[in-house]
């Protein structure tokens, strides 16, 4: 009987391990001016975002993948369109305190914790909630421990494509112990539609910051808050991204180009523009807006063309570019930064937009 039981105990291990993991949906949002978004419950990730250029073409806008388990990392590590979390960023050592008492999180990024871990929310399903033909609701349970971290968290994320071709997205977590809590979206722009052939150095970046965060060569914040005034880091006037991306500056060799946080002007204020994107090829326009402190600009340093995307496309070095709204980077670290900190009781809320148009 023992051996029989032992047997069975085996079998239901090995079924465990082995099993494939449930298929991704896919949902397709539409509003009354043709857009169309669809998002994957893997990973709550984007998955192509069809606007109109100047001339009425629809064109998808985003880099990513046409089977779904191309998402999967034993396929490709990759954060394309992802809802990041528990932590997006970095962490310095993977380390955090909170209340006195030390945690270790997975250090998958020169020796920092990146984007929640090894295996963080883009590499998990979240469960769709609400579904309509202009918004979804996802939800991600996150049990105490997970890749490190403190607290069972319940975490939402809500995305409504509305008229006017904005993609609204509001973000929501609730703990039963202190933790932390930093999400955002980590969608790769591409407004020529055609990553083949456009590079994100002939579009134009403005950013509502008239500061940002430096980093080391091992992309950590030092925990300086230095001047845009001068320096390759300032478009407070719409300038190519590729105008100073390879200058001679500390700043551009430690990431490689842009790969920072910027400290954004807008004091909260998410009906004031704290950024904005311009294709002059296609005449398509990004504004983003925000209630973060912060935003990421990563202009796709690290593609260089061993992933294949959609269409049968390779991603080759900056076809892209990511705007992460969020706290600074390893903010759990720097105290007299804003606070990731969330307490049993409170509740985190964020909010992103995403509003296309088009431009003569």
């Amino acid at each position: 009987m023992k051996k029989i039981w032992l047997a069975g105990l085996l079998a239901l291990m090995a079924f465990s391990v082995f099993k494939k993991p449930q298929a991704p949906e896919l949902y397709t949002l539409k509003n009354a001016s043709g857009m169309e978004v669809s998002i994957t419950d893997y990973g709550g990730r984007i998955v192509s975002v069809k606007v109109p250029d100047k001339d009425g073409v629809m064109r998808d806008v985003v880099l990513g993948f046409d089977d779904l388990k191309d998402y999967y990392p034993e396929r490709n590590e990759t954060d394309f369109g992802a809802s990041i979390g528990r932590y997006a960023n970095r962490i310095k050592d993977g380390r955090i305190c909170i209340d006195g008492k030390q945690y270790q999180l997975p250090q998958n990024n020169y020796g920092h914790c990146l984007h929640g871990g090894t295996r963080g929310w883009q590499y998990q399903f979240y469960k769709a909630v609400e579904v309509s033909e202009n918004s979804l609701k996802l939800e991600r349970v996150s049990p105490d421990g997970d890749q490190g971290f403190p607290g069972n968290v319940k975490a939402y994320v809500t995305f409504t494509l509305t008229d006017s071709n904005a993609i609204d997205i509001r973000y929501e977590a609730v703990t039963d112990a202190p933790t932390v809590i930093n999400m955002t979206n980590h969608s790769y722009f591409n407004l020529s539609g055609d990553p083949a052939a456009h590079s994100i150095v002939d579009d134009v970046l403005y950013l509502n910051a008239s500061n940002y965060t430096p980093v080391d060569d091992t992309f950590m914040t030092t925990g300086e808050i230095a001047s845009v005034e001068g320096t390759p880091f300032d478009f407070r006037e719409p300038r190519l991204i590729g105008q100073d991306i390879d200058e001679d500056n500390d700043q551009i060799r430690n990431a490689h180009g842009y790969d920072h946080n910027w400290v954004l002007d807008t004091a909260g204020d998410d009906s004031v523009v704290a950024a904005e994107l311009y294709c002059p090829a296609t005449g398509i326009d990004l504004k983003v807006y925000t209630d973060e402190p912060g935003i990421q600009v990563y202009a796709g340093n690290f593609l260089d063309g061993t992933v294949t995307g959609k269409g049968g496309v390779l991603y080759n070095h900056r076809t892209a570019v990511c705007l992460e709204t969020q706290k600074y980077p390893d903010t759990p670290n720097k105290p007299r930064w804003p606070s990731a900190l969330l307490r049993p009781g409170e509740t985190y809320t964020s909010h992103c937009v995403f509003a296309f148009g088009t431009k003569d």
